[in-house]
């Protein structure tokens, strides 16, 4: 069985915030990671770059949320 912590912040907020407002780096203050959405606010989601790669990274589902905890989708 698997003992990883699953979030209260739902997948599909975070995937449709990152997706739209990606380069702003809203889904990272919806998930509580304050200090990288600042940056992610003042590089423009390190160009582009940052927001592609959080994006990714939240479709296979290994972005945590600000307590460590995993942002899936419940089965």
């Amino acid at each position: 069985m698997n003992d990883v912590a699953v979030s209260d912040k739902g997948f599909v907020p975070v995937i449709l915030l990152c997706f739209f407002f990606g380069i702003l780096g809203v889904h990272r203050f919806f998930v509580g990671k304050i200090g990288t959405g600042l940056l992610m606010l003042f590089t423009l989601g390190g160009f582009g770059i940052w927001a592609l790669v959080d994006f990714i990274i939240i479709v296979t589902g290994n972005f945590t949320d600000s307590d460590g905890r995993m942002v899936k989708a419940q089965n």
